[in-house]
């Protein structure tokens, strides 16, 4: 006879799907790699939709097998492209999460110091 784990404690703490941990926004070197990462995502998606439009069908040569080393080209390429040639979009995101890091911490600055008193 298998044991059934017991489910109920899992279940019992309900999840949003989405992480409360930024601890690791506090790097600079994460924030870039964040950046580059999110710029491959969108250059990826935009490669995608281009090859959607189909302006010319090619029926002959055509395959699955073709869509999917296509699809494969194209996402080395977006990561290439992220890596080598950026479109701005990842440092843009980078500075951006940087600044708003640069808030909080400046921000937590004051309460440490005060010892964590609440003034009226």
């Amino acid at each position: 006879m298998t044991d059934i784990p017991n489910l109920s404690a899992a279940a019992a703490t309900p999840t949003s799907g989405i992480g409360v941990d930024t601890s690791r926004l506090t790097s600079r070197a994460n924030l870039e790699k964040a950046g580059k990462q999110f710029e491959a995502v969108f250059s990826g998606m935009m490669l995608k939709s281009m090859r959607q439009a189909k302006l010319a069908e090619d029926d002959l040569f055509g395959s699955k097998a073709l869509d999917t080393f296509r699809e494969m080209q194209d996402q080395k390429l977006s990561q290439s492209m992220a890596e080598h040639a950026p479109l701005g979009i990842g440092k843009a995101m980078t500075d951006f999460l940087a600044k708003g890091q640069a808030a909080l911490q400046a921000a937590a600055a004051p309460a440490a110091t005060d010892g964590g008193a609440a003034t009226p």
